[in-house]
């Protein structure tokens, strides 16, 4: 039997917290961006070396910009996927959390730009926490697709 899908009327929510990540993604290319000029590093040179980002502040606040910013591209499909299913039965529960999510990735790539490592703290911390609970979601929701399926 086919499975009809209807989209609660607060997904909208959902999908404007999932939009406002892709203005996170260019915080981070600015952050890069201005990162690679301040350090001399030319392209395709995807980071500072070890030597260089040592005995140069700006090769090393590079490599920590170019890092956050890696870390974004490693965490946002996992965070879009448990958004979007999420959102198909708590959609302003995961509205919410996804937008504390983005809210808290783009402090990280502030943090961690300006300040290092030690800078990423909190946001990481804010983000890793709305990222589990909208995973838990997703695959609760997941659970009740599956179980609607064979009732």
């Amino acid at each position: 039997m086919p499975l009809i899908l209807q989209v609660p009327n607060e997904y909208g929510y959902v999908l404007v917290a999932a939009s406002s990540s892709f203005l996170v993604n260019l915080v981070h290319f600015f952050l890069s961006a201005k990162a690679r000029k301040a350090s001399g590093l030319k392209y395709p040179i995807p980071y500072a070396t070890e030597e260089q980002a040592a005995k140069d502040p700006k090769a090393y606040a590079f490599n920590c910009a170019q890092r956050a910013h890696g870390n974004f591209v490693e965490n946002q499909t996992p965070f879009l996927g448990a958004l979007l299913i999420a959102g198909l039965h708590y959609p302003t529960a995961a509205a919410g959390l996804g937008a504390a999510w983005v809210t808290a990735r783009a402090a990280y790539a502030v943090g961690y730009a300006k300040r290092g490592p030690q800078g990423r703290i909190g946001g990481f911390l804010v983000s890793s926490l709305s990222d589990l609970a909208l995973k838990g979601m997703a695959l609760w929701t997941s659970v009740q697709f599956a179980m609607a399926a064979y009732a």
